[in-house]
């Protein structure tokens, strides 16, 4: 199933997510019905609160269908140790049509249950990293815009409210 991608201005992406407590069939089909949303929205990543679920749960395929072992599930991911920095420009499928120059760590490790909930840890340069970054933020409250000048973020603002205004957002 294809859910919808909830975005800017719901109040569900500006709240940290509960955890992920079970891992049961349920938990397997949202996981299945994520990734096969965030491809048909084009993204390398998709966090469970970006379809309106509060979990604490993310998939990230950075290659988007080109290795199926590249598909990660992440539950109740903590970010346990960042190096270096990268500049790059970064979008979000919850801000659709807004990009944005974004400094974030270059080398990113994570800790992570799967989808059976056995712990694991990753780590992951460039993409991989800047998706561990985003996708975290979001279960925590937080979108990218959080990591840009106040003045780029007033204005993306402003142009989101005029959209939302004219029934377009």
């Amino acid at each position: 199933m294809i859910y919808p991608i909830v975005k800017f201005g719901d109040p569900v992406l500006e709240k940290v997510a509960a955890p992920v407590t079970k891992f049961d069939d349920e938990l397997k089909k949202l996981v299945e019905d994520m990734f096969e949303s965030m491809y048909a929205a084009r993204g390398v990543g998709l966090a469970a609160p970006q379809i309106g679920i509060s979990k604490h749960l993310a998939v990230i395929d950075i290659t988007f269908k080109e290795d199926p072992d590249a598909r990660l599930v992440l539950a109740n991911p903590k970010i346990i140790h960042t190096e270096g920095k990268q500049t790059g420009s970064e979008g979000c499928l919850s801000i659709p049509e807004f990009r944005e120059e974004v400094t974030r760590a270059n080398k990113v490790t994570i800790r992570a249950q799967d989808i059976n909930g056995k712990w694991y840890e990753k780590t992951g340069e460039e993409l991989l990293a800047r998706a561990f970054l985003h996708e975290t933020d979001h279960l925590n409250g937080k979108l990218y815009i959080s990591h840009i000048s106040a003045l780029k973020r007033d204005l993306m603002k402003r142009k989101i409210r005029k959209l939302a205004k004219a029934g377009q957002w």
